[in-house]
């Protein structure tokens, strides 16, 4: 066996080799946000060099081998220094260390052990802190716990990176959720449901033996903004990942992460007992199936010490559950807690159910079902809640069973692929839907009780919380498909380490990071990416409508679909357009959805007073001449904005084009060509919806906007037999 020092020193030599490497070719976007090109202004360069003359870190541990390794691979790119280590703190110095290993020499340890205290600060936080003694600089990177270290100095990597003032630092950042989790929809064949950049990243054919170094590249990028956990396989799961041939390839992967401060986590199908255990039943309270799942949990943890836990989705969309024998969703999480419990692992079970039997509003059903069990799970059961009530649209109003269930622990879930976005063909940052969501106001205790403070347990005072993100990762180099899908993946990162961050600093940082630190470029990038979402919702799904995309691969623009074997898998079923008007009335004159919000939100959303635009046909069902706020017909309104949302993305397009010569080559013609078939798409959205609601309305469109060139019966019969699901 190779010795861990002998095996990272080699892990750094080739690191460090194919990182000069690519910095010779052109940029394919493989390095993602952890590009180590050297820092431009040499002003900026000399002074970090400066501050870091020396560095000295205390550790020997594989931890610490990867945080010496990243270090050294930033400092020889961005300052072109290597990694000089020094011991006698005689020059300027960075030192790393866990907080009681601190060089008393340098440090009142009592006073400074202070800034590591609170109930708030956990053993991933971390702090960085210019100290001068004499004069000489200290700048100091300490945590408790060595992930926190980790954390830390990829923080002071991004400092740099964004060429940002580190002559004086006093930073303390401790993540406010404890659970941030990535969840693939990988299959073990290697197919991704709802993956748009390639095959799965995980060669379960090759595993356990052969480890492909994106694996660490991969466990690099997580790491660097926070996240701290990752479920392997598709929530649509197979029961073989629980067999012994798959536990092993899983092991695998957990050794690889495990430095990096990632747990694997797995995706169980309920009836795993039946289908791989030759048990008649999967009854969450008869006591074979229950020693089953509890011999299986031992059985992972011997070859995963640190396995985080199972992801379950359950009596939803024909998937098996506990309501198969009569038992509630608490039954059959609870089981599987036990069996996880004295290993220290969570259940995270997902509340997106619903059940064409039941003739309900489908964005009340999840709720229906939930509410009712508070206080019934487990303390080691987060549920897992989708951010709005139907299904990841464009925009939804924040589920309602956030705040609702106080004796519950609830996790959010994100969906960072873009399903219902544009696959990844289409610009879309998500930044901005993510803080929309996390910011929204529940109201179940007092103005400021947000989603964020629901999910991060402070609201109810839960020990326990989490946020999931649905992975957009695949074998594409780009690991994205679209180089600003990448920010995406970024963005959920580091809002799920700290929410009160803005969508637009994370996009400033992910630019600077990933394309160009010159502000004449920053700048027009970022004004596209803060108003992309905007847009999507405009020329997809205004002013409230949603659901109405693509049968089955939901690629593209069908408001007519119908005719299905379920009604809430149909077009029509949401937006109701008729020739007296268009919406979906969630008030108490229709499903009254609206009554499971607490009162003033509930109240905001009734009324046509106070609801907001964006919720209009969301909540209410309007004739075709109701009167806008703007003035216009509701109408005119629904064409305007479908019409401004295509312009925009055209206006996107050109102000990528007036950066040719500014960006790196293959990246710039990279994203051309992706606006290109983003421009397509948008008007292709706009013409298919706005004919196909003017057979209802019978209205003109307005004169100064353009007629469509095709007629509704073109797009009516396009077909996508092999588009991705």
């Amino acid at each position: 066996m190779i010795p861990i020092r002998k095996f990272y020193t080699i892990l750094l030599l080739f690191l460090m080799i194919y990182m000069i490497n690519l910095s010779l070719k052109a940029d394919d976007g493989y390095r993602l946000w952890l590009k180590y090109d050297k820092i431009e202004n040499e002003a900026i360069r000399e002074s970090y060099k400066k501050l870091i003359q020396k560095t000295f870190l205390i550790g020997n541990s594989s931890v610490m081998q990867v945080v010496e390794n990243e270090l050294s691979m930033a400092l020889h790119g961005l300052l072109g220094q290597p990694l000089l280590h020094n011991n006698d703190l005689t020059q300027n110095t960075l030192i790393i260390a866990l907080e009681n290993d601190l060089p008393s020499a340098i440090l009142d340890r009592e006073k400074y052990a202070t800034s590591l205290t609170g109930d708030n600060f956990s053993d991933q936080g971390f702090v960085i802190r210019t100290i001068r003694k004499s004069a000489v600089t200290y700048t100091v990177i300490t945590a408790r716990g060595e992930s926190g270290l980790l954390y830390g100095v990829f923080h002071f990597i991004r400092l740099l990176q964004t060429c940002q003032d580190i002559d004086n630092l006093n930073i303390k950042s401790s993540p406010k959720i404890k659970h941030r989790v990535l969840n693939h929809w990988d299959n073990l064949d290697r197919t991704v449901e709802r993956g748009y950049s390639g095959f799965s990243l995980w060669d379960w054919q090759k595993l356990p033996d052969y480890i492909h170094s994106y694996y660490i590249d991969y466990a690099r990028a997580n790491a660097s903004v926070g996240i701290n956990g990752t479920v392997l396989n598709n929530v649509n799961a197979s029961p073989q990942i629980l067999t012994p041939l798959y536990l092993k390839k899983v092991a695998a992967l957990a050794d690889v992460f495990r430095p990096y401060g990632i747990k694997v986590y797995l995706s169980i199908r309920f009836s795993a007992p039946i289908d791989i255990g030759g048990l008649k039943r999967a009854d969450p309270l008869d006591s074979e199936v229950r020693q089953w799942w509890a011999d299986k949990a031992a059985e992972i943890y011997e070859l995963i010490p640190n396995f985080g836990g199972f992801l379950v989705k359950a009596n939803s969309e024909g998937q098996p559950g506990p309501q198969d024998y009569g038992r509630t969703h608490a039954d059959g999480a609870n089981m599987l807690a036990e069996a996880l419990k004295p290993h220290g692992g969570v259940v995270m079970w997902r509340a997106f159910v619903y059940d064409n039997k039941v003739k309900e509003d489908r964005a009340k059903q999840a709720y229906n079902e939930f509410v009712l069990l508070d206080g019934q799970f487990n303390d080691n059961v987060l549920v897992q809640v989708k951010n709005g009530p139907i299904d990841f649209q464009p925009r939804e109003p924040f589920h309602p069973l956030f705040g609702a269930t106080p004796k519950t622990s609830l996790m959010m879930e994100f969906q960072i692929t873009q399903e219902y976005l544009g696959f990844s063909t289409h610009l879309v940052y998500l930044g901005t839907l993510f803080k929309e969501v996390l910011d929204a106001d529940t109201y179940v205790r007092d103005m400021g009780s947000t989603v964020a403070k629901v999910i991060d347990g402070s609201l109810h005072g839960h020990s326990i919380s989490g946020i999931a993100g649905v992975a957009n990762t695949g074998t594409d180099r780009n690991w994205t498909g679209h180089i600003f899908a990448q920010a995406n993946w970024y963005a959920y990162g580091r809002l799920a380490w700290d929410h009160t961050l803005t969508a637009e600093e994370i996009a400033r940082d992910w630019i600077k990071m990933t394309l160009s630190r010159d502000d004449d470029i920053v700048n027009p990038i970022l004004e596209m990416m803060m108003e992309s979402r905007e847009n999507t919702v405009n020329y997809m799904t205004p002013l409230g409508l949603h659901h109405i995309m693509g049968w089955d691969h939901h690629y593209g623009p069908a408001p007519w679909i119908k005719d299905k074997p379920r009604d809430d898998w149909t077009s029509v079923y949401y937006h109701r357009a008729n020739e007296e008007g268009i919406g979906f009335d969630r008030t108490e004159t229709g499903s009254n959805a609206v009554s499971l919000y607490a009162k003033p939100v509930r109240q905001k959303f009734s009324s046509l007073e106070t609801c907001p635009d964006e919720y209009l046909l969301w909540f209410h069902h309007l004739d075709w001449t109701y009167v806008m706020r703007s003035g216009n017909t509701l109408w005119d309104e629904l064409c305007y904005r479908y019409y401004d949302g295509a312009e925009r993305v055209t206006r996107m397009k050109e102000a990528w084009n007036d950066l040719q010569d500014k960006i790196d080559d293959e990246i710039y013609n990279h994203v051309k060509q992706m606006m290109i078939i983003h421009e397509k798409e948008a008007i292709w959205w706009r013409n298919a919806c706005v004919l196909y609601f003017q057979t209802f309305s019978g209205l003109p469109i307005p004169t100064d906007l353009v007629r469509p060139d095709k007629s509704l019966e073109y797009y009516m019969n396009l077909s996508f037999p092999f588009a991705p699901k």
